[in-house]
């Protein structure tokens, strides 16, 4: 029996009640790619929104005395070819980088959550819909984005829209997958026999049930994004310099690798930690919320 010397804090008893509340979160918790992941991204995250904390020095202001800097106490990252600031060009890269990639898993979240949903749910949609998106699918998903960006013109809104047109038809077939099963689940049709509206039924019951894929769906979406997006800096189709981009950094100093390694290979060692980080991201929220994957853990 229990006696009150040995009944835990009333604080620990309300954290194990929360958790075992959250068994979700608890899974999520115990995942050790899910929570690398986490930290890596979190502080690629932490370094954009505190940017301005973390250095005062302008990222765009030009110091020719100050060129080819090696790292140091005053220039903790060196100095570019320009006497520029490298680490406050890396962490004013990372506020744009970062936002084009988070507006493109807004859209496909938005658009692709729409056409998947239409195509699964009316079936007369279903196949103008999917051939329609067999036909972007069917471009390598960089070259795609270079032409619409190209066509459109350099700059990160022209980055961004090209990147949601490419992977959202990625995202409305993953949508329409879920969508497929969960219609034809009892409780769907029971609430058709009870005369619910299409609408109530796909936000109210279907939707929300295909939550679990397309959040896995995004957070890949979101690293496929920003290096998609470095990639169209460095072809010079995303934000015009003097803007910080990774993709421009690394450019820019291509041509001096010899003279100043540190202006590519630091940006380059940023660009793979956020998309490292965002893959072991996805894979932790792929294992915990795939209930197949779930069946074979157990």
């Amino acid at each position: 029996m229990t006696t009150a010397v040995d009944a835990p804090p009333i604080e620990t008893r309300r954290w194990r009640g929360f958790f075992r509340r959250r068994p979700v979160l608890m899974r999520l918790l115990r995942h050790k790619a899910f929570l690398i992941g986490f930290i890596l991204f979190g502080l690629v995250v932490l370094a954009a929104v505190f940017a301005d904390l973390i250095t005062t020095a302008d990222p765009a202001r030009i110091s020719i005395r100050n060129r080819f800097k090696p790292p140091s106490l005053e220039h903790p990252l060196g100095t570019d070819n320009l006497g520029r600031s490298q680490l406050a060009r890396i962490v004013h890269g990372a506020r744009l980088s970062l936002a084009i990639g988070f507006a493109v898993v807004v859209l496909n979240a938005v658009f692709g959550v729409l056409l998947g949903a239409a195509a699964g749910y009316f079936r007369r949609f279903d196949n103008i819909l999917m051939r329609a998106t067999d036909a972007l699918m069917a471009f390598p998903a960089v070259l795609l984005a270079i032409a619409i960006a190209a066509a459109l013109g350099a700059s990160s809104l022209t980055a961004a829209i090209a990147l949601s047109v490419v992977y959202i038809p990625r995202t409305a077939r993953i949508v329409r997958a879920s969508v497929l099963v969960v219609r034809e689940l009892e409780f769907v049709q029971a609430a058709k026999a009870m005369g619910a509206s299409h609408v109530r039924i796909l936000s109210k019951h279907i939707l929300p049930n295909c939550m679990a894929p397309l959040i896995v769906q995004l957070t890949f979406i979101f690293a496929y994004a920003v290096l998609s997006e470095a990639v169209l800096s460095f072809l010079g189709l995303g934000a015009a310099p003097p803007t910080p981009t990774w993709g421009n950094i690394i450019a820019e100093g291509r041509q001096y690798m010899r003279e100043a390694a540190w202006i590519t290979l630091v940006p380059g060692l940023a660009l793979a930690l956020t998309v490292v980080g965002l893959n072991l991201l996805g894979d932790g929220l792929r294992d915990v919320l795939d209930p197949r994957l779930k069946v074979m853990q157990d």
